[in-house]
């Protein structure tokens, strides 16, 4: 139940430091490892001759070797090297299309001749130096159109992040909902309130005070195959709020990157870019430090609904007017697999 023709975050570039990676991906077992010159290549995670994970093994001089006999594989999925053992007729294994771009490195877990690297959603906080960024990785055991539909209804910060991010007004404050292409955008606005504490360690970060009403605002944005960025921040009321200027406000992008595993488990990588204070190290690092454990509290509540819906298969799960934006995520990736399906079964037909 989801997308192969489209790019997913597969990892970072430092889990792939002098040795391969093995992970799986919408069910796709891939090593990941750095290629001739650096590049990053992604291949099967199978050694033709015996079966073994290749992501057991070393990479030298740009190429994988099996820890099992020491098969060597190229980046190009072919055997290029056994010791005392022609290699010709040796099958090659399936490779995937990956590049690094953005901090991250991205993998197209379907058809290789339909890759295009340029369909890689532009991100802007990535590449200017006006933007910091901090973050991290999560393996979390749900569907990953659960933790889409969480991060597209923040209802539930006033319960599940109480400590941190929540407070009453957020439910208080009804969302609105509306779809651009496939993107779904859902949005809330909040005035004339408190700041959380989270928010006020952001307003200290910006060197503003943080005991005086401000506006807050969530904007979600959900894109295909299963990315939500969202834009959050505060800022000193009477002063637009949102579009506040940049002295009375602290505004960041929370990015979520949500790469399937299985049909019940996903790859989480969580972040935040924010554009105040961006040489701020310390305070990215207490910025990454507080949304860790914000995501954590996440992580337990999916986990435990997902062992609940997979215990009770026929019962259904309601939708209320805050699961808008969750439910027209959820819309759009039934279209496109549909879509994704017919083409591949034309194909077939040809």
């Amino acid at each position: 139940m989801y997308l192969k023709n489209t790019w997913y975050v597969a990892c970072t570039p430092d889990e792939i430091d002098g040795k391969p990676l093995g992970r799986t991906i919408c069910g796709e077992k891939m090593v990941f490892f750095r290629g001739p010159e650096g590049k990053v290549a992604a291949v099967e995670d199978f050694c033709p001759h015996r079966g073994a994970a290749l992501s057991l093994g070393f990479v030298r001089d740009g190429q994988l070797v099996c820890g099992y006999h020491g098969l060597v594989m190229g980046a190009n999925g072919k055997c290029a090297a056994m010791t005392g053992q022609r290699v010709g007729g040796i099958p090659a294994i399936r490779r995937y299309p990956a590049v690094e771009r953005y901090g991250f490195i991205w993998v197209w877990p379907g058809e290789e001749a339909l890759a295009d690297p340029s369909k890689i959603h532009h991100l802007e906080w990535a590449e200017n130096s006006e933007w910091a960024y901090g973050g991290g990785l999560y393996h979390i055991n749900c569907d990953y159109r659960l933790m889409i539909d969480n991060l597209m209804d923040l209802t539930h910060e006033t319960y599940v992040h109480a400590s941190s991010i929540g407070q009453p007004e957020i439910e208080e404050a009804p969302p609105a909902t509306h779809i651009d292409g496939n993107s779904v955008i859902t949005s809330r606005h909040m005035q004339n309130i408190m700041p959380p504490p989270f928010w006020a360690t952001a307003l200290r970060g910006n060197g503003l005070a943080d005991d005086v009403p401000c506006d807050r605002w969530q904007i979600c944005r959900f894109t295909p195959p299963s990315h939500v960025l969202i834009e959050v921040g505060v800022a000193h009321a009477g002063h637009g709020g949102y579009d506040a200027p940049k002295q009375h406000k602290a505004g960041s992008i929370v990015v979520d990157f949500i790469t399937p595993e299985t049909d019940a488990s996903i790859w989480y990588f969580w972040g935040m870019a924010r554009n105040f204070a961006p040489h701020d190290d310390e305070l990215t690092a207490k910025i990454r430090e507080g949304q860790g454990k914000i995501f954590s509290e996440d992580l337990a509540v999916l986990e435990a609904q997902q062992r609940n819906l997979l215990l009770h298969p026929s019962r259904r799960i309601m939708n209320l007017n805050i699961d808008a934006g969750g439910v027209q995520s959820r819309k759009v990736i039934e279209r496109l697999l549909k879509q994704e399906r017919e083409a591949a079964a034309e194909v077939a037909r040809s």
